[in-house]
């Protein structure tokens, strides 16, 4: 049979699934740092499936898988939910939020920069 190559971090209950199916395949537990690495790529990856939702419930649970990703990181790198409650609320004081639904499309460079370069197509 045909193999699909994934090579990607995936749920823990994904193997059992997979061999109830009769499928065969090949597993590994990752090292930490390998881990931490994976973790923060499947962060792009399951924010990637909110582009092509078409229903609320679609919406509901990709936004679920994203959470459920960026939770495991803050548990892995050991940061207290009251660190990142506090994280936001600085951010919010110092950037605002995103209810004005502002879309910038130039500015002057003045030397400030943000996370633009990742997003550069």
């Amino acid at each position: 049979m045909k193999k699909i190559h994934y090579n990607k971090l995936i749920r823990d209950r994904i193997p059992e699934k997979m061999k109830k199916s009769g499928a065969a395949f090949k597993i590994k537990r990752l090292a930490p740092k390998q881990y931490e690495k994976e973790l923060f790529k499947k962060v792009f990856e399951e924010s990637d499936g909110l582009v092509a939702v078409k229903t609320k419930d679609e919406l509901t649970s990709e936004l679920a898988d994203v959470l459920e990703v960026l939770e495991e990181i803050r548990k892995f790198k050991k940061i207290r939910p009251s660190c990142i409650r506090d994280a936001r609320a600085k951010n919010m004081e110092r950037k605002g939020g995103f209810a004005k639904r502002l879309y910038l499309y130039w500015a002057e460079d003045t030397g400030y920069r943000s996370n633009e370069r990742r997003y550069r197509k």
